[in-house]
């Protein structure tokens, strides 16, 4: 695309960016529904696959989108957050939105959302938010294109995220648990309620296995709404799942059969999970039956998934793993999925933390794996200092195995000396530590080609 775009495009996002951030949601829904009124309701103009859920979210999304993409549907997909640019976050037909579509959309969107930003002054509320206005952008991107299908990941919650405004055909919940207390609620039942939120009437739910608490309030909305509930584990199953070069082999079984022998180019059981999730949403989204999957599309479709982040191997001699675990439950599947996938000489955690997370129960989860820690922080302004994490850190694992370097260069040099040639460094702990590293990767990639 033209650098006239590209220079334009960085307006829209610096525009947006002025907007009050993600991490201070609005809990509401009127000023997005009030918007996308305006627009003439393009959320309405495709079917909606609608995610939430506490860990796993993004990756099932962009299995469930590549599964309806190899079955021939025009697909969109909005995803958060971005690793490195936010064109990331929307997705048309398996690629991220151009600089061009991200700008004419905006023009179209921009006066209307100047409307809204006044009547939340009138009521003295605060101006959309970049949360709610990136919403009302995707969703016209994904009319303008236009798509078939949109497969939209919440943003936080669900009930009162801005994506709700859309009505989900089909709703698929992760594993839900601890998160956003200060914003969801103290519970994994206050959790779950507003997660819930996204279940609408004659809504399909597909979700993981969940704690029975949890269960309970999904069934019981599902029940509010007469929308049939699909659990894994119960209705639909991870057969087998052998680890294999590159990821894994799996054999999914759902209602209309099951699906054999099936490559899956991502490491850990968790994904072979979130594989199973992805297949049965699908599926329900296209009516169910004997036929509404044929083998060679769910082939085509997990074979051809990919998820930046999540344990990705972005450099060799050592090899550096990257994993956007950001709390102790995901923390657990990077340490299963380790154990599982990678035999390391050394392993080296490369570990930075926001300070809205549980960075004790990351610790503790990924201990046990760890030969040595070394703490440090992105440049994100809500990253905990490298020195602070440094003592969480040692009161887990020991001073003998824990030090820290300011930044994510010195970080990286020191962590690839202590792994050698022979081992191993997995970078986590929060989505804008690994953003930067695999600009790192990208730099260090073009330096020795």
């Amino acid at each position: 695309m033209t650098e006239s775009f590209r220079g334009q495009a960085d307006e829209v996002i610096a525009a947006l960016y002025q907007r009050i951030g993600e991490r201070a949601p609005q809990p509401r829904l009127w000023p997005t529904r009030r918007a996308v009124e305006l627009l003439g309701d393009p959320q309405h103009m495709f079917g909606v696959v609608h995610i939430t859920g506490s860990n796993g979210k993004t990756s099932t999304a962009r299995m469930i989108e590549s599964i309806l993409r190899a079955h021939g549907l025009r697909t969109g997909l909005m995803t958060s957050p971005h690793l490195q640019r936010l064109n990331e976050r929307i997705v048309v037909d398996g690629q991220s939105v151009s600089d061009e579509a991200l700008v004419e959309n905006y023009r179209d969107i921009e006066p209307y959302l100047t409307i809204v930003d006044a009547e939340c002054a009138a009521r003295g509320e605060p101006a959309m938010t970049f949360f709610e206005a990136l919403t009302v952008l995707t969703f016209s991107c994904f009319a303008d294109a236009p798509v078939d299908v949109a497969v939209l990941e919440v943003g936080m919650g669900g009930e009162w995220d801005s994506t709700n405004v859309a009505n989900a055909d089909v709703a698929v919940v992760t594993p839900i648990s601890l998160e956003h207390v200060e914003f969801l609620g103290p519970t994994i039942q206050d959790i779950a309620k507003t997660k819930a939120g996204i279940i609408k009437p004659a809504s399909h739910v597909v979700t993981s296995p969940q704690e029975a608490e949890v269960i309970d309030i999904i069934a019981s909305a599902c029940e509010r709404d007469e929308a049939p509930l699909n659990v894994l584990g119960r209705d639909f199953f991870v057969v087998d799942s052998v680890p294999a070069v590159g990821g894994q082999v799996v054999d999914i079984r759902v209602s209309n059969g099951e699906y054999r022998g099936v490559a899956l180019p991502l490491l850990g059981y968790h994904q072979a999970e979130n594989a199973a999730l992805a297949v049965a949403a699908a599926e329900q989204f296209l009516g169910g039956g004997e036929h509404s999957l044929a083998k060679e599309v769910v082939e085509e479709g997990l074979g051809d998934s990919k998820s930046p982040g999540r344990l990705e191997v972005v450099a060799t001699s050592p090899s550096v793993i990257i994993d956007a675990a950001h709390n102790p439950a995901s923390a657990e599947s990077l340490t299963r999925a380790l154990m599982q996938s990678f035999q390391f000489d050394t392993l080296v955690v490369v570990l930075g933390v926001l300070s809205d997370k549980d960075a004790e129960g990351i610790v503790e989860a990924l201990d046990p794996i760890a030969d040595v820690f070394v703490v440090t922080q992105s440049e994100s302004d809500r990253a905990v200092s490298a020195e602070d994490l440094a003592e969480t850190v040692r009161a887990v694992a020991g001073p003998d195995r824990t030090s820290w370097r300011e930044n994510v260069s010195q970080a990286l040099e020191l962590a690839r000396e202590q792994a050698g040639p022979t081992g191993g460094v997995v970078v986590t702990g929060s989505i804008t530590l690994i953003g930067e590293v695999k600009t790192w990767a990208g730099v260090m990639a073009e330096r020795e080609s």
